[in-house]
């Protein structure tokens, strides 16, 4: 599949916004989704919708059928061993927030220690922090060079000093596009009988994934964020430690038997998957999954190295040597998530000006705070482009920032021109 011919397949594109042809470079927060994961989910419903592994009548077959298929999928996706490694969940957010709960149930005790990154998310910090006020364990921190690489000798000191019972980091900074050394990493923790919990919202979308190549424990990742539809994601677990973590919430489906003096629970997967699940949206996170693997890995990577050159370009030779990129200089090693400041301009008013020109970035803290402060702002705009996206919408992205800089200098703008 041609990248310059797909554009077509993603409807949203043909809009205009602001009388301005769309220019979407806000994928990092959600992506675009193509006609095919559209269709996948409306013809669920219209054709085969009914509660899954409940009834013996045929639709129902058929939905548990479609919906197991989407499981087998997304295993295939990760390259896992067992489609039951593979737990379905709203997104990268419930899935880490399900580990923290079932691990510090099972695994952490009072005084132990949770080793993060200065780059996490929010939604890789906020659960950890519960237990940490509620459970009493210990977040440290590994922090970043200043082009925003992990300082690995900090995690060799924390896990040196013992206690050490998870380490949990993101793949891709959603901030600074800085790729982790996950195995790297990984051999460390497990070097110090640590469990390794892997954040991949940010690369699932972008690189074939490998759960035995990355050596971790456990993997989380979002499908709306890689063509698929929102509310839908997938935790993937080494069989063997999901078969002791708790269940994370109670309901239908999740028990073996219920009695008045108590419960026990199915095995894994079902395990984690309390209530109905969106089964219209495993079975459209499997169309985008095939989606990508008919564009094709290398040829993704080929392109958005592309657009992330035409990026960094910019930012070196236009508006006037204003723009300051945060992360890796280098685009080995780094995707193409581009976080930067304009000299004299807050964020949002960057985001507000380009809105008016049909572009759309994202503005402020990038649910990542600790990071923020560490880097020393308040906020950043980010420009995080996709396959759907050529390098001629990279150049009208620094046209209207160099029209923004000049608004902000006094200059006179041509008639016309939004404000």
């Amino acid at each position: 599949m041609g990248l310059e011919a797909c554009r077509g397949d993603f409807p949203i594109l043909s809009r205009a916004t602001g009388g301005h042809p769309l220019i979407y470079l806000d994928s990092a927060a959600t992506s675009q989704k193509p006609r095919s994961v559209l269709d996948a989910e409306e013809g669920f419903y219209a054709r085969t919708n009914a509660n899954v592994h409940r009834g013996v009548y045929e639709l129902s077959v058929e939905a548990t059928d479609a919906y197991e298929a989407a499981r087998a999928r997304t295993a295939r996706f990760l390259g896992a061993k067992d489609p039951n490694e593979v737990v379905f969940v709203r997104g990268t957010t419930e899935a880490l927030n399900l580990l923290a709960t079932s691990l510090g149930q099972s695994v952490l005790e009072r005084g132990d220690r949770v080793v993060a990154t200065i780059m996490e998310h929010h939604s890789n910090l906020v659960p950890w922090h519960f237990l940490r006020e509620h459970a009493g364990i210990q977040i440290d921190f590994v922090d970043i060079d200043d082009e925003g690489r992990l300082r690995l000798e900090e995690l060799d000191r924390y896990l040196a000093a013992g206690r050490v019972k998870v380490v949990t980091l993101t793949h891709v900074s959603n901030v600074l596009g800085t790729v982790n050394p996950v195995r790297e990493i990984a051999e460390k923790a497990h070097a110090h009988g640590a469990l390794v919990v892997l954040d991949a919202a940010q690369s699932a979308p972008h690189r074939r994934l490998d759960v035995a190549e990355l050596g971790v424990d456990f993997l989380a990742f979002s499908g709306h964020k890689m063509l698929g539809p929102m509310g839908i994601g997938a935790l993937w677990g080494k069989a063997e430690l999901l078969a002791k973590l708790p269940p994370y919430m109670g309901g239908g489906e999740m028990i073996d038997q219920v009695r008045t003096d108590g419960a026990s629970y199915r095995e894994p997967p079902q395990r984690f998957e309390a209530g109905t699940p969106n089964v219209g949206g495993a079975i459209a996170l499997g169309a985008a999954i095939d989606y990508l693997e008919r564009v094709g890995w290398d040829e993704l990577r080929t392109h958005e190295r592309r657009l992330l050159e035409r990026l960094l370009q910019g930012a070196r030779e236009r508006v006037g040597g204003k723009v300051k990129v945060f992360g890796p200089h280098e685009t080995r090693d780094r995707e193409a998530v581009v976080s930067f400041a304009l000299q004299g301009v807050h964020p949002h008013d960057v985001a507000s000006l380009l809105d008016a020109e049909g572009i759309c970035v994202r503005a402020g803290h990038h649910c990542a705070q600790p990071l923020m402060q560490r880097l020393g702002v308040p906020a950043l705009t980010r420009a995080s482009p996709y396959l759907y996206n050529t390098e001629s919408e990279i150049d009208r992205l620094f046209d209207a920032l160099e029209k923004v800089d000049r608004l902000f200098a006094g200059e006179k703008l041509p008639t016309g021109t939004a404000r």
